[in-house]
């Protein structure tokens, strides 16, 4: 065949694809993911009577609502690198907070690939952004990755014509109220502003001014949410995109507090998690089945019409490949330089909470958390004896192996029926169902970190704390030289 004559047929042929690549995503609707940090169940369709969430709300309203999804880890690094795999964090090694900083990374497998790479190989546009699209947005992923192989950019606007897009927005969300510009704009924005006096605060927490301040910041973080989510809808509707556009909405853990964030109770676990998009999930559904936030990854490809990796731990929400859970497992390990491990398995009204360091307190030195205005006051109050037994649960300075809640009669998690004689069958079905999944999904936590890995994601935190708040930086030498004696001491 003349070399001219095969050059013509290779561009036609390629043309051909091209073009049978844009009538196959013509068609396709555009995925958006707009995730919010630290934040628990209190927006308006919940029934939080406080704050003004009518963006939100109408999203719940009109499209599918899911009432027990649950977050496979309650830290923002090891719940972003679990949700942009659709694997459980645990499994890909994922899963201690802010790893892979240093000089020793993680590597995910050669043959894997992230949500915005199989996107991008379905021929959608991928961007992620700032809540006001300005910016790239967080992502905050625990292993080795290159930006530019995951995302086309911030702004999905730039695409093709008529190609689809996929676009993550990134909300600041809880993290509103801990930085002074950022909560003087919602304050500035909102009209009516949540007072103190006028919170109600869950039981295990003291009737305290600054815990009270702090729930108020937090509540009004949570209408000043709503409104970042109101532009981006304004966006997608004022550029005519909107009626062919499933939106999911969602929290990356709970709001950070004592017994939230980094915790596997209620507070820290279950999130709000909203999927719109009328003509194709369906309006006004009430879901109560039990989902973790992997599933996201597995229910946007397939809404997309692209084939899920076998190997994908996240299952379809919607369809015929939808597989309900029975149950959730949840994970807790090191976060910053706080070493810990702690599992968690809901199933039916139960939660069941294993504690594999049990001679350490609940809450350890973490210079992180330790750094917020309500963690002084309650080592204050229960050092000095004014916390009641409820508010001293998390305080206290070792914790039992195992913890049992029946969360119809206790919501709160504080009665634990880990000792009763009546729940000893739950207690065995319970310890059974997680040391099947921790087999049965290679978790990773099973093993202690390397120190070497320890060391070598500590230095990129202690050189940045020495450089921007050297007081700081001799809190955190500290608290890892108690974690390097503690593991010494088998503690």
């Amino acid at each position: 065949m003349p070399i001219v004559l095969l050059v013509l047929i290779l561009i036609m042929s390629a043309r051909t694809s091209a073009a049978e690549t844009a009538a196959n995503t013509k068609q396709r609707p555009n995925i958006v993911w707009i995730l919010v940090d630290d934040m628990s169940c209190h927006f308006g369709y919940q029934g939080e009577p406080l704050v003004e969430t009518p963006h939100v709300d109408q999203l719940a309203r009109e499209g599918a609502v899911f009432r027990n999804a649950y977050a496979t880890a309650p830290v923002c690094s090891t719940f972003r690198s679990a949700l942009i795999t659709g694997m459980y964090q645990t499994t890909i090694g994922a899963h201690h907070h802010r790893s892979s900083r240093g000089t020793l990374k993680i590597n995910l497998p050669a043959d894997m690939q992230t949500v915005p790479e199989l996107f991008r190989k379905a021929g959608y546009y991928t961007t992620n952004a700032n809540p006001e699209g300005t910016r790239p947005g967080k992502e905050d992923y625990n292993f080795s990755y290159q930006r530019a192989s995951l995302y086309d950019g911030i702004d999905w606007k730039k695409r093709a014509k008529g190609q689809p897009f996929f676009a993550q927005y990134q909300l600041q969300g809880g993290k509103l109220r801990n930085v002074g510009r950022w909560y003087d704009e919602v304050k500035t924005s909102l009209d009516t502003l949540i007072t103190a006096a006028e919170v109600t605060l869950p039981p295990y927490y003291p009737d305290h001014p600054v815990i009270r301040e702090d729930w108020a910041a937090y509540l009004n973080s949570v209408s000043y949410t709503d409104k970042q989510v109101g532009r981006i809808l304004a966006q997608l509707k004022s550029e005519n995109v909107l009626d062919n556009t499933i939106i999911f909405f969602l929290t990356d853990h709970g709001i950070s507090h004592a017994r939230g964030k980094q915790f596997l109770y209620e507070e820290g676990l279950k999130i709000p998690f909203v999927v719109w998009g009328p003509q194709f999930v369906g309006t006004k559904s009430l879901r109560d089945e039990l989902i973790a936030h992997i599933d996201l990854a597995a229910t946007s490809l397939a809404l997309a019409g692209i084939d899920i990796p076998a190997t994908m731990q996240g299952r379809p929400l919607f369809g015929p490949d939808a597989r309900p859970r029975t149950y959730v497992v949840s994970a807790r390990d090191r976060c910053d330089e706080t070493v810990d491990h702690i599992r968690s398995v809901r199933k039916g009204n139960f939660k069941y909470i294993r504690n594999y360091l049990p001679a350490r307190p609940y809450l350890q030195p973490c210079r992180y958390k330790d750094g917020k205005p309500f963690m002084p006051v309650l080592r204050e109050l229960y050092a000095a004896g004014k916390l009641n037994d409820v508010q001293s649960l998390h305080l206290a300075e070792t914790r039992p192996e195992e913890e049992l809640y029946d969360l119809t009669n206790d919501p709160w998690e504080i009665h634990n029926l880990a000792d009763d004689a009546a729940y000893q069958e739950q207690l065995t079905e319970f310890r059974c169902l997680l040391a099947n999944w921790e087999l049965d999904t290679d978790d990773r936590g099973r093993f202690p970190e390397s120190e070497a890995m320890y060391d070598s994601d500590m230095k990129p935190y202690l050189d940045k704390s020495h450089k921007r708040e050297p007081d700081q930086a001799a809190i955190l030498e500290a608290n890892i030289q108690l974690m390097k004696r503690w593991r010494a001491e088998g503690k």
